[in-house]
């Protein structure tokens, strides 16, 4: 018996990258497949792409979620469900509680898939030899952008992967999950914050196995606006303003005294002279994030 799989789509004004996402899905070797899109309160033409996207394809209509056999292969559901803008981990948690997968799979609305995406990921779960999966064949969708490159040489060293090689084979963060691991521990804590998506491992106390031949693509910022936008984001990372003490010491860290010097080294190093500029917006968006940041976890607790 084939086995329904399920993907997990938050959009927050992705009106740019969504079609792509979902024609890739479209695309996908493994079938049965639904595609629950969750959009967290877009104030652009995204769900409009979304139903669009819906009318034009032979998508089946979400009421229809009987699998019969002789029609699973070719079987894609899909489905738009809409929230106020709470956030990813709330949006995800909603898709999650409306799949009917035996797997949920969670993606971005900015990642485009290989063909076998789906099938090389989920392999090892439906083998039995794990209960979730990540992959580290995370590619630099738009690594001819200047931005772009900075962006991935800041955070791995490279120009095309987002995950480095020599990373643990064990992630935090689930990029598939058996649903009924996901359920019993209530799915995502919603915090709103950047490491929200690493909750799951910690309540289930497990991390994700790798699945080695999964390969997808991820856009990186391609503009000056979208590289702060995600650099005052990463700043509510738990790591970096979770408590005093950290936020003290990032702020330090993401200091112009500091940032300079890194900026000086870091572009010999990489040959690229559109970094000195890069790392040094860069922290200075995560610096004056900070704060801010760690007041609003004050006010959560």
């Amino acid at each position: 018996m084939v086995k329904l799989v399920s993907v997990i789509i938050p959009t927050y004004n992705e009106r740019l990258t969504v079609n792509h996402c979902l024609v890739s899905l479209f695309k996908q070797s493994y079938r049965p497949l639904e595609i629950i899109v969750v959009d967290d309160g877009s104030t652009d033409n995204t769900v409009r792409i979304v139903k669009n996207f819906e009318r034009s394809t032979r998508f089946a209509r979400p009421r229809r979620l009987e699998i019969k056999q002789s029609r699973a292969r070719r079987t894609i559901i899909c489905q738009l469900l809409t929230q106020q803008h709470l956030g990813p981990g709330k949006a995800r948690n909603l898709g999650a509680k409306h799949a009917n997968g035996d797997i949920l799979v969670f993606v971005d609305a900015d990642m485009t898939f290989d063909r076998g995406f789906i099938k090389d990921l989920t392999k090892p779960i439906f083998a039995r030899e794990t209960i979730g999966t990540f992959s580290k064949n995370e590619m630099n969708a738009n690594s001819d952008n200047i931005w772009s490159k900075c962006w991935n040489l800041n955070r791995t060293g490279s120009i095309q992967k987002l995950i480095p090689e020599n990373s643990p084979d064990l992630s935090p963060v689930f990029r598939a999950i058996l649903k009924k691991e996901f359920v019993q521990v209530g799915g995502f804590t919603s915090s709103g914050e950047y490491t929200d998506d690493w909750s799951l491992s910690e309540k289930l106390d497990k991390k994700a196995s790798l699945a080695t031949e999964a390969i997808y693509y991820h856009s990186n910022p391609s503009n000056l606006d979208e590289v702060w936008k995600q650099a005052k984001w990463f700043a509510t990372n738990k790591f970096i303003s979770g408590d005093p003490l950290r936020s003290i010491k990032s702020l330090i860290f993401y200091s112009f005294v500091v940032s300079v010097p890194v900026a000086i080294i870091k572009t010999l190093k990489y040959r690229n002279l559109s970094f000195i500029f890069f790392r040094i917006y860069f922290d200075l968006a995560v610096w004056t994030a900070i704060p801010r940041a760690f007041i609003s976890k004050i006010k959560a607790k």
